[in-house]
């Protein structure tokens, strides 16, 4: 009779079997846990925000919506009736709307590109040495702190005013009488002011991309004979490129939307009623809640087209941050 003969490695019959081995719990990039349990503790601190998100902008664009696609006038409120996309259909087959929203794209690409000009020059100055750097970086920030109405109002009445305001006030003093500027310029005294408030917002966008430029390469250039202007083109535009687009997509989904300074400088007279205060004049003067309504979902799709291109540059920033 035979018998099996017992390797000296494997554990006899009086020996303890290790204990088993947990089985690795999945976790993703950033190294947390992907069991569902996990996640959902992570995650449930940010639901009441989720919520109160949802309550206060879903709603009511969703009422909106909805209201949209009615007949609702408070002065018929008898004659209330569903009507399809007739109010679309009105938002861009009307003279008037149709012009409005002509005029808020010309205010829109004037006032991103000038800024943008405006911006990228400062930026370049600030991106230098000097003494007093700091101090010139606080005072350039100054006109985008300053509340949108109070800078219209300022001006309205200390800068454009035809009696005493700064502009002719200083022609006077070379004999020269000024005209009237809201008068004779209405669309260009508003898009004056919002390039003077939204300068400085380009210039922070810049300037941060100009500091996250490579040195080493910068250096190389330098040390290589390149010019200043070579550099510029070859070197700086294109790596400005994507923080160009991001603030003309930030700056168009703001301008877009501006009120303050139409309202406040010519009360959308003289041809400069942009969308937005059409929309104003539609629900408070013509009390027509559908067809503002209407209006005003379609400067939201808007908006959201823009803030979609401006969300993709943002995560492509990123990612060249995160390669680098």
């Amino acid at each position: 009779m035979t018998t099996a003969v017992q390797s000296d490695n494997a554990p006899g019959p009086d020996q303890a079997q290790p204990p088993p081995q947990a089985a690795p719990t999945a976790t993703d990039p950033e190294g947390y846990p992907q069991t569902a349990k996990e996640r959902w503790i992570r995650r449930a601190p940010l639901l009441p925000a989720l919520v109160f998100t949802i309550i206060v902008t879903q709603l009511p664009f969703v009422a909106t919506l909805a209201i949209s696609f009615f007949n609702w006038n408070a002065f018929r409120p008898d004659d209330r009736r569903f009507v399809w996309f007739d109010n679309y259909v009105n938002v861009f087959t009307d003279a008037d709307l149709r012009k409005s929203v002509f005029t808020t794209v010309i205010l829109t690409v004037v006032v991103v590109l000038v800024s943008l000009v405006l911006g990228l020059g400062i930026a370049l100055l600030l991106n230098r040495t000097f003494f007093g750097r700091g101090l010139a970086r606080t005072m350039i920030i100054a006109p985008f702190l300053i509340v949108p109405v109070a800078a219209a109002l300022l001006f309205k009445h200390a800068i454009y005013n035809s009696t005493f305001g700064l502009l002719n006030g200083v022609l006077r003093w070379f004999g020269i009488e000024g005209p009237d500027w809201i008068s004779q310029f209405p669309l260009t005294v508003i898009e004056v002011q919002l390039i003077w408030q939204w300068t400085p917002f380009m210039t922070l966008i810049l300037l941060a991309g100009l500091q996250s430029r490579p040195t080493d390469i910068l250096e190389a250039a330098s040390v290589d004979g390149a010019t200043g202007w070579q550099t510029f083109t070859n070197l700086t535009l294109p790596h400005m490129r994507r923080y160009l687009e991001l603030a003309a997509l930030l700056g168009a989904i703001y301008i877009v939307q501006n009120f303050d300074a139409v309202f406040t400088i010519t009360s959308g007279g003289l041809g400069t009623a942009n969308l937005p205060y059409t929309i104003y004049q539609t629900l408070f003067t013509a009390q027509n809640y559908g067809l503002a309504s209407a209006q005003g979902v379609v400067v939201v799709i808007a908006s959201l087209i823009i803030a979609t291109f401006a969300l993709r540059t943002v995560s492509g920033l990123l990612k060249d941050e995160g390669a680098k």
